[in-house]
């Protein structure tokens, strides 16, 4: 028996399943929701057709697959039994340090370059973990570096500076 059959078992006997991993569950309806929002929105572009895209058939394409992955999460984090996990405490300061990094990030990519910018935003977000390590954020860092510079830069050929204009002029 798989988790979709206990779901649909639980609702059919006239109880809704709990939530099994809260977690998970609020992740899911995030991915729901972001796709979703996304699908609407791309439905205001041209679509186009398979073989002629227009500006709107990707992200609508996107979008679904982003609500499909975020249903099967939801589904996948409900158990049939009314056992519902505790509710994790939640952490306001967690959500500073991810929120921070983000905004560090985009404040800093213009002046300062790709490179700097993604190294702050690893580094800062980092500390949101209570598995912080310094070797773990500076490995993470190298690795997001690389990435970034090789996809944005070198494949997409996106005009974002890689280093501060003092570096690299």
């Amino acid at each position: 028996m798989n988790i979709t059959s206990l779901t649909i078992d639980a609702v059919r006997r006239g109880g809704l399943p709990a939530i099994r991993h809260r977690r998970n569950f609020w992740s899911g309806c995030f991915f729901f929701l972001t796709g979703g929002g996304f699908s609407v929105l791309a439905g205001q572009y041209p679509m186009g057709t398979a073989s002629r895209m227009g500006a709107g058939f990707f992200p609508l394409c996107l979008g679904i697959l982003l609500a499909a992955f975020g249903l099967l999460v939801i589904l996948f984090s409900l158990s049939a039994r009314r056992m519902a996990a505790p509710a994790p405490p939640w952490r306001a300061g967690k959500v500073l340090w991810v929120l921070g990094a983000a905004t560090v990030f985009a404040l800093l990519l213009e002046p300062a370059g790709l490179v700097i910018s993604v190294s702050l935003l690893v580094l800062i977000a980092s500390r949101a973990s209570s598995q912080f390590t310094l070797r773990g954020a500076l490995a993470n860092t190298a690795v997001l570096v690389m990435l970034n510079v090789t996809l944005f830069i070198w494949g997409l050929d996106q005009l974002i500076p890689v280093w501060p204009a003092f570096i690299s002029h």
